[in-house]
């Protein structure tokens, strides 16, 4: 049986970083097509409406951060299991600078790993995370194609 494919859109809504977001959105396209080939008990992917990518400030991701982690300060990515990723365009720069990394690459890294949340994966242990950095790079590969 194939899986439903939601719908799945990339907004912007920061103005510090430039973006191809058009680039962003055919790599994000591919890459849930590829999440939804990984079998996972508790997806939630192909049970979501659609699906929105945002990509936003370090202001507005420290608030959510703040609001919903109650943690301080921005990070990379956060993903809302009603099917909402959001991601820091300036934590993105940061991390593709100090790791060597195009932005694009990164912004995508940020996607894949958005999607896998949602997908049934978690991080927040060092076996679930290696696993989850395994697939990420398999899907970052794949999707370049």
């Amino acid at each position: 049986m194939k899986s439903v494919i939601p719908p799945i859109s990339v907004r912007n809504s920061q103005r510090k970083v430039p973006l191809n977001v058009a680039d962003l959105e055919r790599f994000t396209v591919k890459a849930l097509k590829l999440c939804l080939e990984l079998p996972r008990k508790n997806s939630k992917l192909t049970k979501l409406p659609e699906i929105a990518v945002w990509i936003v400030s370090d202001r507005r991701i420290a608030a959510l951060h703040r609001k919903f982690m109650d943690e301080p300060g921005p990070t990379d990515v956060i993903t809302f299991q009603h099917g909402e990723i959001f991601i820091s365009a300036e934590t993105a720069r940061r991390h593709a600078h100090r790791f060597k990394n195009t932005l694009a690459r990164e912004l995508k890294l940020y996607i894949v790993h958005g999607l896998l949340h949602l997908q049934g994966f978690d991080d927040r242990n060092e076996r679930g995370a290696r696993a989850m950095r395994a697939v990420q790079s398999r899907i970052l590969a794949k999707a370049r194609r």
